[in-house]
């Protein structure tokens, strides 16, 4: 019996050996799981920041490089007079836009056929219109970019999809991959329009501001929203048209200096010299570069319901449509006849005719995919049963873009930097508007 009790407690005693002995390997598996995920996020985290620094150099460094070379920017318009037409691809369903495609993808593979056999190829002018703008060569950059291993597109008014001036440029810097892209913001609706100070024009600007979003597939609900935002918008500032000349006189800046030397002079009872500041001239063209900043700043500000513009009207594999693309935030004052989509051309030639922007649309749309106008006076001529409309809009249309967007987007690993940076170029004179980053 003794023996018995004896071997059960032995048995007892070495269970709860083999008891602790699994508490204490459970406790050592969970401190060992324990570190090791808290190493592995520690050098998940490092390995991001070493990523993000090297994204963020390479971002800066192509952004730097390419607003540099932005003066050697120069977009030839090419003629399109068998290609399909970007205007309309915006308001498109994925079937009609897969069948756009499929048609245009035959229609290159005959002409290419009929190059092969030593006729005259159709496209020629557009690919070397296309290959001319290879600006950012000019920096340095080394340029891997195929464009046969890109989808298929319908070409813009320079060659690559809408808006680009040129084809993306794609390239290394240290362990980043860089691509830069070149947009046509005078191609695009200008936001500014919607707070024109004019009263004479503001109920034009309400109607083709209505127009635009109308076609963008807003109703009254979303675009009550939308104005709402520009109301908060335009209490701070308003977008004017017209600039003159004015002379200012500078404020007097008042310092702790100033104030001591003005107690000490009184205190020995001593006349102080009063100077009146220098009277300076601000020119027109310093007007408007300053109302295109401040615009740039207010339209990208919280004041503005961005995910309401950037809601999608079409989202399919190929494309994403949605207002924000089409709209123009840094100020510009101008929609380019020769490379706006059909829903910016009827908005902007609302200043001319309500009834008659349609038509008016649709004859430029025609005409432009032979021959781009050369200005304003051409078109004038060429849809000369509108050309009074035409002239009332003159003031709101250009026929050379000058205001571009350069946008770059930097990846290293699993860290992505972008930055967008808008410029004007007038000539070989380039100036900044504004820039933006992540």
């Amino acid at each position: 019996m003794e023996e018995r009790v004896k071997r059960q407690g032995e048995g007892s005693r070495r269970g709860v050996i083999l008891l602790i002995t699994l508490v204490i390997l459970v406790i050592l598996a969970t401190l060992g799981y324990t570190l090791s995920a808290k190493v592995a996020a520690r050098r998940h985290r490092d390995q991001y920041i070493i990523d993000y620094g090297q994204a963020k150099y390479a971002c800066v460094s192509a952004l730097k490089c390419s607003l540099a070379s932005v003066k050697n920017l120069q977009p030839d318009l090419i003629s399109r007079p068998n290609d399909p037409d970007f205007s309309d691809v915006f308001a498109m369903s994925e079937e009609e836009y897969q069948a756009l495609l499929t048609e245009y993808g035959l229609n290159v593979a005959t002409d290419e056929s009929e190059w092969a056999d030593g006729r005259t190829d159709p496209n020629e002018l557009r690919r070397q219109d296309s290959d001319d703008f290879n600006d950012f060569n000019d920096a340095g950059f080394d340029l891997p970019f195929d464009s046969e291993s890109e989808p298929a597109t319908v070409p813009g008014p320079y060659g690559p999809a809408w808006p680009l001036v040129a084809e993306p440029l794609t390239l290394d810097i240290g362990s980043a991959r860089v691509t830069v892209e070149m947009e046509d913001e005078n191609a695009k609706y200008p936001l500014g329009w919607a707070l024109i100070d004019d009263e004479k024009l503001k109920p034009l600007a309400d109607t083709g501001f209505v127009t635009f979003c109308e076609w963008m597939g807003y109703g009254r609900k979303g675009i009550d929203s939308l104005l709402d935002d520009l109301g908060r918008v335009g209490e701070l500032r308003t977008f004017k048209t017209e600039f003159k000349p004015v002379t200012q006189t500078p404020k007097p800046q008042s310092n702790l200096r100033s104030r001591v030397s003005s107690r000490t002079s009184s205190s020995r009872k001593t006349p102080v010299r009063r100077t009146t500041a220098a009277r300076k001239t601000v020119s027109a063209a310093e007007q408007i570069e300053r109302q295109s900043a401040d615009f740039a700043r207010l339209f990208h500000s919280s004041l503005v319901d961005t995910e309401l513009l950037a809601r999608p009207s079409i989202v399919s594999e190929s494309r994403s449509e949605s207002a924000m693309r089409y709209l123009s935030r840094w100020g510009t004052r101008n929609v380019n006849i020769n490379t706006a989509p059909r829903q910016v051309l009827e908005a902007a030639l609302t200043f001319g005719s309500v009834a008659d922007a349609p038509k008016i649309a649709e004859a430029i749309i025609q005409q432009r995919r032979v021959q781009p106008f050369a200005d304003i006076e051409e078109a004038k001529k060429i849809v000369f049963q509108y050309s009074d409309s035409i002239e009332k809009a003159k003031d709101f249309l250009t026929t050379t873009s000058t205001v571009y967007l350069v946008r770059v987007t930097a990846t290293s690993g699993l860290a992505t930097v972008r930055a967008v940076a808008a410029v004007n170029k007038e000539g070989d004179k380039v100036k900044e508007i504004g820039v933006i980053s992540d």
